[in-house]
This record gives structure tokens, sequence and C-alpha cells, in this order.
């Protein structure tokens, strides 16, 4: 038997990670057993040091009681492999446009590499991440979006607009505490077609149906800016009604995460986030600290029915 004494140096070296962990208890017990639903994108995508931060992330979150549920797009190697074929990237609002030759190369890319290559990441620490895509099971079902470009409708192709989620086969297998890892296909909810689904599109729905705590939307900036591009001031919190008047000022590329956060909170889901994936543990940053990062959107106040009742009440000082 051999006994330590411990010196003054490592007990106040341990000192601050226990008072992180105590940091973390409130939110530990608040989300535990709660479903959180994270897209996965930007940077986070492609470097591979935040890419094995993101898995160690979703894998904490899921032995610390939380359901996890990932979902992702895959631009950057989308338009690499479309390159190599010689097919064009064409962006309209926002949003690839895809033609059936296009929309080819997405399934491979988002099912075949992006899918394989992150539930790899997160089954290097168990048994854990099952990777689906929106057809499989009929998870999501889709009809053609037309966007708006200067007033008029423009159509893009296979790109599809969520029009109905069925969360069965996902909630089997967070039952089962796996982590479902979804890429944003969907089946035509009319026709025969498969649709490319804008994946923070198909995240927030998901989010919706599945009656999600929180909504996470990992990008390459720091969340929304209040003044952009006159100042680099990130708003912490604001209101879905916030968010919608702010919404026709967006750059088109943020429109799509704000709508999807804006459509979460309307839709049941307790808080919406947008993370700056650039920064390592994002997520659990946001999650288990007092000062989380990123912006925030939360649904509307609901009003006290007291505060209608009082204020119609008649005054007692005023004329009978």
């Amino acid at each position: 038997m051999s006994i330590r004494k411990p010196s003054t140096a490592r007990k106040h070296n341990a000192l601050p990670k226990a008072q992180i962990l105590i940091e973390a208890l409130p939110w530990l017990t608040r989300h535990h057993g709660r479903t959180v639903v994270i897209k996965f994108g930007g940077n986070a995508m492609v470097d591979e040091e935040l890419k094995a931060a993101f898995a160690q992330d979703v894998v904490f979150l899921r032995h610390a009681g939380l359901r996890p549920v990932v979902v992702h797009g895959g631009g950057p190697q989308i338009s690499k492999q479309l390159d190599r074929l010689g097919l064009e990237s064409e962006f309209r609002a926002g949003l690839r446009v895809t033609t059936p030759e296009t929309m080819d190369v997405v399934r491979m890319v988002l099912a075949g590499q992006v899918q394989r290559e992150l539930v790899n990441l997160l089954n290097q620490h168990g048994p854990l991440a099952v990777g689906m895509t929106g057809e499989d099971a009929h998870i999501m079902a889709a009809t053609k979006h037309l966007a708006e470009v200067d007033g008029e409708e423009v159509d893009l192709g296979r790109v599809g607009r969520i029009s109905s989620v069925e969360t069965g086969a996902i909630e089997a297998l967070l039952d089962d505490g796996r982590i479902p890892v979804i890429s944003s296909i969907a089946r035509s909810a009319d026709d025969d077609h498969v649709y490319n689904v804008n994946a923070d599109t198909a995240a927030a729905a998901l989010a919706a149906s599945l009656g999600a705590e929180t909504l996470m939307v990992l990008t390459d900036v720091e969340g929304l800016y209040a003044d952009w591009p006159n100042s680099d001031d990130v708003i912490s919190e604001l209101t879905a009604a916030e968010l919608e008047k702010l919404l026709p000022e967006l750059a088109s590329g943020m429109v799509p995460k704000m709508e999807g956060c804006l459509h979460a909170v309307r839709n049941g889901v307790h808080t919406a986030r947008v993370l700056d994936g650039r920064v390592p543990h994002s997520i659990l940053l946001e999650i288990f600290t007092d000062e989380g990062i990123g912006t925030m959107v939360v649904p509307d106040a609901v009003p006290d029915p007291r505060d209608a009742h009082q204020s119609a009440a008649p005054n007692a000082e005023g004329p009978a």
C-alpha cells in the first residue's frame, strides 16, 4: 500500500476543475433527459480538430443524460465534388440550385461521405451513433421550394421545403441510447423525387417535431450581429418577435439559420441558439456554463391573464 499526501499546489490546481463541474450542475439537472437537436456545419465540418471536439461534445451530452440528435449538411464537400465533376455550384437566396445531376452528388456526398465520417468519429467513443437520411423510415417529406429573389419566385430545382416529419425511428434510437445522425435529404411528399433540404431548415423541423429542449446551429460567425457590418457586437438574446423584425435585413446566408430558429421557438422548442463552430467545445460552453456564447432566441413572452384582468378592473379611485 502506498500513501501519498497531496501537495498544496495540487489542491489549488484541482479546485478550478471542481468549480467548473459545480457550475455545470444546475444545467445538467435542467437538461437531463431532454432532447437537443444540433445542426453540424461551418468550419467545424472541415477542420479536423474541430470535428474531433464536436464529436467529444456530442458524446459528453449523451453520457450526461441528454438525448442529442445531429443533423448535417455538407456544403463545402458538395461544392468540392461538383468541381471535380465539372458541374457548376450556383446559389440563389442562400440556397443551392439543385439539378437532377447535382442531386445525385448531394446524396452521394451527404450519406456516403460526410455522414460516414461523422458517425465514425462519434463511434470512436462507443457504439452510439447511427446514420440515417431523411428518406429513411420516411423521417422527412418535402415539397418543391420556390425561393423569392427580387420579389419573384425562382425555381431552384430539387430543393425542398419540409412538409411533414415522422419521428418514430429517431425516438426509437434515442430510447435505445443511440445518437441519430441525419443527412438533410427528404423524400417527395407527392412524387418519386428526392429533395435537397437546407440543413438549418431540416434541423429546425426535427427539433419542433421532437419537442426538443433546444436547437443549436453551428456556423462560422460569433452569432447574430446587432449592426453588421458597422459593428461586431453580438446579440446575446432576443425574442421571436424581435428576430422576425430583423429577418429582412439579414445577409442571405444567415436567413435560413435564423428562420430555422424562429420556426423552432414558435413550435414548442424552448430555445434556439446560433453558435460559433470555430470555437472548440462551443456546445459545452453554451449548455453547461453561466456565460453562454453566441445568440439565443427565446419564445415571445406569454401575457399573464391576471394583468389583463387587473387593467380591465374599475379604478377604485376614479369615478364610479
